[in-house]
This record gives structure tokens, sequence and C-alpha cells, in this order.
């Protein structure tokens, strides 16, 4: 029955009737049906064809052949002994041969009134040895044969298969009993877990009222030089009166924010001890600026490398992203992401080589003021010199359109725009430059400001969706670029900015106008960027560095 099922007549019988019990039981369900075509044929023949012709004579045998086919059709499906099944292929075939027999003699040879006999007599012979093995077989032999017996077998193993599941059931049910007490133990654990957490809960909020009376401060540190050039800090309260101040002078700038953090850290819960001191010797003290802390655990002192760096209270994850670039973020002990890369790199090592630019400029990186617009200069990745007009949301509004050969003649360039021949002020009452607005490749819309020589002086930076959508940038640059300052950085500046959504972010760009790191998140107010830069400038160069 598996070969049946591999043949086509077999898989139609199983779909269409059902499944069967011997290869003989299909294979006489289509001799039936043949032989029902053949003498549908042969009637067919008989009606299209005119009498005592040879075509007359085919549709007479095609008309004779169906009553053996259709007969052995129906005896081969019993379930006959071998001998019977024989037999009735032999009357088919000897039926076959009276047929043969009669095509060849018809019409010429056949009488028309009683025909041959002994082409009947052989036709007959076949009918009858088919009759008899459909009749007379069955009853004087055993009904029971070799695909009994197989089927007997099958029976057996399909018993054999069903113990097995069973012993397969009783092991997938122990483990299940194993399965629901390992369960009741998780539970268990579940609800030693949910205990603890409400403990933590009860610590968060806790540790969140004393962050809510730290934001609610009515004082800002502020960074100064004294009289002898020194860095400083101090605490001053908004009513003016100056709270705390560092006491001594800071040999960097750097130094000096590293002290501040200090304060800031350590201040809150700080005892206190009282010092009985005369006070001719407090004089003293407070007129000498005296060394500069060496406390090992003093974030004051000098930083060789990440592995000496202060304490920190953040780690920097090194890791690829889902399009295999590689980043780096800096997580904080509780689990906040504090910055992160702001872009992807094709190596590790080239992220290894902004993280260590990270380190060496965020501690001395200071705030640039963008109000509301200010234009930078930077280095792009050709090593020319560039200038772009930036708004205090982040976005550039314009940019040089070409680049310098040194940071001097980018500062040059962008003072053009402030000129009265950039604004159409000349003196004899004409422009030597005029605003372009055209249509680039990618169908999007450009402005860009060409000077009457052909140079291009400053271009949108971006394309825009419609031509009056580049117009207004027009007036924008118009508007802003009057007022705007040059914004003056060390090595690295933080800027703080408002996004499209009207949150505040920070980022830290190189004086090259690479971004080294952002924020990775929106802030609620410019303060609360503020602060979040000064935990970043507090624990990145410290931090560790860790790969997943």
């Amino acid at each position: 029955m598996a070969t049946d099922d591999k043949q086509d007549g077999g898989g139609l019988y199983r779909r269409r009737i059902g499944t069967p019990t011997t290869t003989d039981e299909v294979n006489g369900y289509w001799l039936f049906g043949f032989g029902v075509l053949l003498g549908l044929a042969g009637v067919a023949v008989f009606l299209l064809t005119e009498s005592a012709t040879v075509a007359r004579g085919v549709g007479y045998a095609l008309a004779a052949l169906a009553p053996p086919f259709v007969m052995l059709g129906a005896v081969i499906r019993f379930p006959l002994r071998r001998t019977g099944t024989y037999l009735g292929y032999l009357g088919t075939a000897v039926s076959v041969l009276g047929v043969v027999w009669f095509v060849n003699v018809f019409p010429d040879g056949w009488l028309t009134a009683s025909g041959d006999p002994a082409v009947i007599t052989v036709y007959g012979v076949g009918l009858l040895l088919i009759g008899v093995a459909g009749t007379v077989v069955p009853l004087l032999s055993d009904p029971v044969y070799e695909d009994y017996e197989r089927m007997r077998d099958e029976a057996a193993a399909a018993t054999a298969t069903a113990e097995e599941a069973g012993e397969e059931l009783a092991a997938t049910r122990g483990e299940l009993a194993a399965t629901e007490s390992e369960l009741e133990a998780a539970r268990e654990d579940l609800s030693e877990t949910e205990a603890d957490l409400e403990a933590t809960r009860d610590e968060v909020t806790a540790a969140e009222a004393v962050v809510a009376s730290l934001r609610e401060s009515k004082a800002r540190f502020e960074l100064f030089e004294d009289a002898s050039g020194k860095p400083r800090w101090r605490l001053r309260h908004r009513n003016g009166n100056v709270i705390a101040t560092a006491g001594q002078g800071y040999s960097s700038r750097g130094k000096a924010q590293q002290g501040l953090h200090s304060v800031r850290r350590n201040a809150l819960g700080a005892g206190l001890l009282r010092i009985e001191t005369p006070v001719e010797e407090a004089a003293a003290v407070a007129d000498d600026d005296g060394p500069e802390p060496t406390d090992a655990t003093d974030p004051d002192v000098a930083i060789p490398d990440e592995t000496e760096g202060p304490e920190s209270d953040a780690t920097f994850e090194l890791y690829a992203d889902a399009a295999d670039e590689w980043r780096f973020r800096l997580r904080h002990d509780n689990g906040e992401i504090v910055g992160d890369s702001g872009e992807g790199y094709a190596s590790k090592s080239n992220a290894k080589r902004a993280l260590s630019k990270l380190r060496d400029h965020v501690a001395a990186a200071d705030y640039l003021r963008i109000d509301p617009a200010a234009f930078e200069v930077f280095e792009d990745a050709a090593s020319e010199y560039r200038w772009r007009l930036v708004h205090q949301n982040g976005n550039v509004i314009a940019d040089s359109g070409q680049g310098y050969a040194s940071r001097s003649k980018a500062q040059q360039g962008l003072e053009f725009p402030d000129d009265e021949e950039a604004e159409g002020r000349a003196g004899d009452g004409e422009s030597k430059a005029t605003f372009e607005a055209y249509e680039d490749r990618g169908g999007k819309w450009r402005w860009r400001l060409v000077h009457d020589n052909g140079n291009i002086i400053a271009d949108s930076g971006q394309g825009y969706a419609s031509e009056s959508n580049a117009t207004d940038a027009v007036e924008r640059v118009g508007e802003y670029a009057p007022d705007a300052s040059a914004l003056a950085a060390g090595g690295a500046a933080f800027e703080i900015y408002e996004d499209a959504a009207d949150e505040w972010r920070w980022r830290l760009r190189h004086r090259n106008g690479n971004v080294l790191a952002d924020s990775g998140e929106g802030y609620a107010s410019r303060s609360n960027a503020v602060e979040a830069v000064t935990g970043v400038k507090a624990n990145a160069p410290g931090a560790e560095t860790v790969e997943q």
C-alpha cells in the first residue's frame, strides 16, 4: 500500500474514494472504469458508421471489450486467492483474443444471420472464465491471502507503536510533574523578588525625593578666573549672594570643573566637623592658595589615562548595532544612558579612537552659547575649513558652500554675509551677490548666494520640499546672519539646543565640526540638559570601557 501511495492512480483513489486495503482494489476500480469507457466508445462508433463496414466492426469490437474489462474490474477487487485473480486475467485475455479474431473476419467472413461460431465460442469461454473466477473460486478457497497477512503485520506494528507512544506519554507526564514542581519553586522565588522590588521602590522614591530637592536648588555654580588668572568656582544664590567658593585657584579650567563636580557629589550628606583654629592661623591659611590637592581619591588630580581617572558612576559600553556599525554609550550605574556616540563607525578601532577623543575633550569642554544663531568654523573630511550658520534648535541654516585653506580665511568668508554688499546695500546701490533658488537632481529645492565673479559664497546645505520653503530659508538667513557671532571653542565644546519635538538636547562637537557624542534623548528643559552635561563631564573621563 505504501508503494501505491507513490502512484498517481493510488493517490487519486485515496483522495476521491477512500483508503485502499490492497493494490488489486485500486487496479480493479480503474479496469472497471476502462471497461465502461470502451462500451461508450463502441456505442458512439456504431452510431457514426454504416453497416457492414470495417469502421462498424471496430464499434462492435469496442462494445464487445466492455464486458470482459467491467467483469475483471469487479472480480479482482474481491479478496481472492492469487489463482482466482490469475484466472480472471486469463479469461479477459481469451475474450480479447475473440474480439481480435472478430475484427479480422468482419465483415466479409462474418455471417450476418448466425455469425462465426468459433469466434463466438472463444469470446464466450473468456467471459465464462472471468465469471468462474468471480463466483466459484471465492466459494472454494480461503478468502484470506497474502495482502491480509500483510495487513495483520501492519496492525501488529501499529500496536507496538501505540505501546511506545504510551511509554513516551508516561515519561512526558513525569516531566510535566517535575516542571510543575519547578514552577511552584519559581512562584515562590517570584514572591520573594516582588518583596525585594517593593523595598527597592521605596528606596527609589526616597532617592527621587532627594533629587527633586537638588533640582529645586535656588543657586548655581559659576566658573571664573581670579585676579591672578587662575580658574576658580563659586556657588551663587539667585539673589546674588555667594554661598561658597573654591578657596583656591586651579591650574586649568578642567581641574576647576572637576573640583566643582567633587563638591556636588560629596556635599550632600557630609557630616559637620568643628575645628577650633586660632584667628591668626585661619587668616594665614586664607591668604595662601597652597598647592593643588594630590590625594589619589580626589578628582582634581591630573588624569594620565583611563585606568587612573577619577571615580566614576558610569561605564562606557562598546557594541555593534543592528547595521553592524560600532557605537559607544555612557551608561550610569542606575541603568540610565547618559550619552551615546551619535553615529556608527565602520570598525571597532574607529569607535575606540572616537571614544578616546571624547575622554580627551569632555572634561575641559565649555558651553557654546547660541542665541538665537551663531557661526561655526570647522575642518571637514578633506582637511578644508568651512563655516556654517547654526540655529539654537540645532538646525543648520546655511554653510559656506566651499572649503578654505585655513581657519582664518574661513572666518573672513563668514564675515561676508554680514556686510552691506551681501545684503544688497553696496555704495553704488547695486549688490555684488545674488540669492538663487534652484531645483537639484533629486527634485529638492535649494538656494545659494553667488558673487558677481561667479564664486558661491554660501548655500543652503540641505534640500527643501518646495520653492517656497527654500525662499523662507533665505529670509531666515537674512534675519539671523547680521547679528550672529562666531563661536570660539577650544578642542571641543558642548552645544545645547532645542530639537523639532521641542525637547532640549546636547552634543559634544569637536572644533573640526565632528560630533563626538550626543545626549541620545531629549529633556523637558534647558536646565535638565545642562545637568545631563554636568553628569557626562563628571563620569566620562574615569569611566571604564566594556565590550558587548
